[in-house]
């Protein structure tokens, strides 16, 4: 009040508050409009009982049917008891059928199909796999879920061991479904995926997705610690962890050059953090900047025993610095023997790739290196010159290629 007082904003913040009574009320009114309408009919309807009982018992005396005191007592005692019970049935009625939704969804959750299972004791792939992180779609298409369309349609894709491919297309056009479709986490109509030439539709969920890692576009961390949200199986010790975070905060003998090659960038703030590994993270990470989200999501992912690594428009939630650091650890030596899938957000991230996959309704339009795609001027070159990147392709690729 001070503050507001100090800067003179009364005027303000009183109309703001009316404001935001009134629309309040808006919504209050109604409901108790309805309430009141509500009891006023239960009332009339029990009074028209309450009537038709006395006049009932008024006729039956009057004709000489019989019919006692104590019985015509007793009729109207009940029948004075009827507007309390009406709105007791009515309410009970209302929150019966208010409370059944939750039944409703849990049968609903409780008639789901259940995933393929996590392991598959006769089929799990050697300990080494995938050891090369050669990825290749076999006439594979799937769809969401039985009666809907198919999001991708009879994908043929060999992407090489520890190749760099990025995919690109418009919005709908099947990038994060390729994503899906790697993880399984949708099942294919047709065909297969193989990884180091073993189909992943014949071995445990488990057994899959723990061999691969993935950069989410939403970072996924818990409330906990920087421990358990690095390594949450605990497989880990300190010296791997302060490894993907940058250089370990005992040792002082890194050189200038060691410092600029940080993994993930994030060893002088969890370093500064009250118990550094085992400092304190909210629900969500919301002690954390977005780009240190991020940061977390790939040191995880340093963490991973994969040879395959999938960025999900990992960078489309964070500045362009953040991005440009994100873009130089993947750059560096340590991810040059790892097959990376990058789905792009901004262009200019997947510039630099082996080969770009464009995707147009679900089927690959194009599958080449970024400067034979610019130079046939197809769906790329189109995509290259809205973000208006065209000039700075030309100059870096095309003229460096041999004509």
């Amino acid at each position: 009040m001070s503050t507001i007082r100090a800067y003179r904003q009364q005027k303000r913040f009183e109309l703001e508050n009316e404001w935001r009574v009134d629309a309040n009320l808006r919504a209050y009114y109604p409901s108790i409009s309805a309430n009141r309408w509500l009891a006023v009919r239960l009332e009339f309807i029990g009074s028209v009982i309450i009537l038709a009982a006395a006049g009932f018992s008024i006729i039956s005396v009057a004709s000489h049917s019989g019919l006692s005191a104590g019985m015509v007592g007793l009729a109207m005692s009940y029948a004075l008891q009827i507007t309390q019970s009406l709105n007791w049935i009515v309410r009970q009625t209302v929150e019966v059928e208010t409370n059944i939704v939750s039944v409703e969804r849990v049968l609903e959750y409780a008639a789901l199909p259940s995933e393929a299972p996590e392991i598959i004791s006769k089929n799990r792939p050697p300990i080494s796999w995938p050891s090369q992180g050669a990825v290749a779609f076999n006439n594979y298409s799937t769809r969401y879920r039985p009666g809907l369309d198919l999001v991708l349609k009879n994908i043929n894709l060999e992407i090489k061991p520890n190749e760099k491919i990025g995919v690109v297309g418009r919005t709908g056009a099947g990038k994060s479904s390729l994503t899906l479709a790697l993880f399984r986490i949708i099942e294919p109509a047709e065909g297969f995926v193989s990884i180091d030439n073993l189909n992943t539709s014949t071995i445990g969920l488990l057994d899959l997705r723990r061999r691969l890692a993935i950069i989410p576009q939403d970072a996924a961390l818990f409330e906990g610690t920087v421990r358990d949200n690095l390594d949450p199986g605990h497989v880990h010790d300190d010296t791997e962890l302060w490894s993907v975070l940058g250089m370990s905060p005992i040792c002082t003998c890194y050189t200038a050059a060691d410092l600029s090659a940080e993994h993930a960038r994030l060893k002088d703030h969890v370093a500064s953090m009250a118990g550094k590994l085992d400092a304190h993270i909210n629900e969500g990470g919301s002690n954390l900047s977005s780009g240190q989200r991020q940061l977390v999501s790939l040191a995880r992912a340093l963490l991973a025993p994969s040879n395959i690594l999938v960025l999900d428009e990992a960078t489309a939630a964070v500045d362009v610095e953040t991005d440009a650091m994100l873009q130089t650890t993947l750059r560096s030596n340590m991810f040059k023997n790892r097959t990376i899938i990058t789905i792009a957000h901004r262009i200019n991230t997947i510039l630099d790739s082996d080969r770009i996959i464009v995707l147009d309704k679900g089927r690959v339009a194009e599958f080449e290196s970024p400067a034979e795609l610019v130079r046939r001027k197809g769906l790329f070159y189109e995509l290259v010159r809205e973000a208006g990147l065209l000039n700075s392709l030309d100059l870096k690729d095309l003229n460096a290629r041999p004509q």
